[in-house]
């Protein structure tokens, strides 16, 4: 049973390995992405203009690297067993944030919101799934063998 665990979690992991280098292989387009979604507080533009003034990038930009980034470690974390417990959790807060950020169905008219729904149902299905890791947490070495009783 752990090989099926462990087999499990390593492909869990690519959805997010993959996502996070698309992300950071298109950073312009993920920006723009972004930008077009979310607006920044107004008690953080202070902040972020400094930053923006620091890095010479934008706001968005910036977001794109990290939360590509973030994706990237978050499951490379998951996949060699790391850390499994906070990154799954860590995991759970992000993914949580883009059903409200980007899967906004609540503010589309019944047939258009059909698609956004189902993608905020599978990220919900996503958070299940992290909720799951974040319970086993880092898969123990046992020397049972694999099939065990079968």
């Amino acid at each position: 049973m752990p090989a099926f665990i462990t087999f499990g979690r390593v492909l869990f992991a690519v959805l997010f390995i993959y996502s996070g280098a698309t992300k950071l292989f298109g950073i312009q387009a993920t920006a723009d992405f972004i930008a077009a979604r979310m607006v920044i507080p107004s008690f953080l533009i202070p902040y972020t203009s400094q930053l923006e003034a620091m890095t010479g990038m934008s706001t968005p930009q910036m977001l794109a690297i990290a939360v590509g980034a973030f994706e990237v470690i978050a499951g490379l974390m998951i996949a060699l067993n790391f850390g499994v417990r906070f990154f799954a959790i860590l995991l759970i807060f992000f993914v949580a944030a883009t059903i409200y950020y980007f899967d906004d169905f609540w503010n589309q008219a019944p047939p258009e919101n059909a698609r956004t729904l189902m993608d905020a149902l599978k990220s919900l299905s996503i958070i299940g799934a992290l909720f799951i890791i974040a319970g086993y947490g880092r898969a123990p070495r046992t020397v049972e063998p694999a099939y065990g009783d079968v």
